[in-house]
């Protein structure tokens, strides 16, 4: 059934890539864990132990508050079509802002995706594999464009300011850095 891993497998990397969502646990000393469910082209597996994601604009930036607090994070895939499989993977991370030159040196990695907004980076200390039997079968019928369509109509000033307004703060009250 389960299997722990040092590292990620080019089947699972291969994985990693076919998913069309996945999930981001995090929770700082004190306050609330949160999980945050990711989509889009917005994960990269750059080796057999580092990942990288898209933060993009949301209404909390909870992972960045979390982060700075806590660097330990969890990132959960789920096969919903296909083989079964949960793949989590743990380990520590480092969020990156539109400033900082991690962030400038990665962003190409992605497509451009108006409301981007910060760049985290994962070493992977643990893979585990679980069986996933429970999981129920979904079809994937498109991504959702809201997201970005809202983002490229902002434009990148009030992106900013809703940063200003929205994102400064977890909703524990913690800073997130972003401005």
């Amino acid at each position: 059934m389960g299997k722990k891993l040092p590292a990620i497998t080019p089947e699972l990397s291969q994985f990693i890539k076919e998913q069309k969502i996945f999930f981001v646990g995090t929770a700082a000393e004190e306050g609330q864990v949160n999980v945050s469910p990711k989509g889009m082209d917005s994960l990269r597996v750059l080796g057999p132990n580092k990942i990288i994601w898209l933060n993009l604009t949301g209404s909390g930036n909870e992972t960045a508050a979390h982060l700075l607090k806590n660097n330990r994070m969890t990132i959960m895939f789920c096969a919903f079509e296909g083989k079964p499989l949960i793949l989590r993977l743990y380990g520590t991370s480092k969020i990156y802002h539109t400033r900082d030159s991690e962030f400038k040196n990665n962003i190409n990695l992605f497509p451009k995706i108006a409301g981007a907004r910060q760049i985290i980076e994962m070493q992977v200390d643990l893979v585990q594999t679980s069986c996933g039997y429970a999981v129920p079968f979904m079809d994937f019928k498109e991504e959702r464009s809201t997201l970005k369509s809202w983002a490229e109509k902002q434009g990148t000033e009030r992106i900013e300011n809703y940063w200003k307004e929205k994102n400064t703060k977890s909703i524990d009250g913690f800073k997130t850095n972003i401005i």
